[in-house]
């Protein structure tokens, strides 16, 4: 896997792949371009994840995504104190592909 030094090198690198659009992270689902997807109707194809030096809001997990439709686009979530709400199903998918990248 690549390895990216921030955030915006990472967003950079997926771009440049394929990964163009943004997914944003609801209740119960991913959204994008006026679609919802549930856990079951997208993978995480890539995950990076950054560590603040001193600030732990700067802590951020970036995921490469694909849906079921054949979108790609990226997720950018905060994790620990700056994580987002969400249902515990989708809690598991990106935790569970967050851990692998380390």
């Amino acid at each position: 896997m690549i390895s990216y030094d921030t955030v915006s090198e990472a967003l950079n690198g997926l771009k440049e792949r394929g990964f163009d659009l943004d997914f944003n992270l609801d209740e119960n689902c991913l959204v994008c371009q006026d679609d919802k997807f549930n856990v079951n109707d997208f993978e995480i194809v890539e995950v990076y994840r950054f560590e603040g030096n001193t600030d732990p809001s700067d802590e951020a997990v970036v995921y490469g995504i694909q849906s079921s439709n054949g979108l790609k686009g990226v997720l950018v979530n905060g994790y620990g104190i700056s994580a987002d709400t969400m249902s515990s199903d989708m809690a598991k998918k990106l935790s569970m592909n967050r851990d692998e990248s380390q």
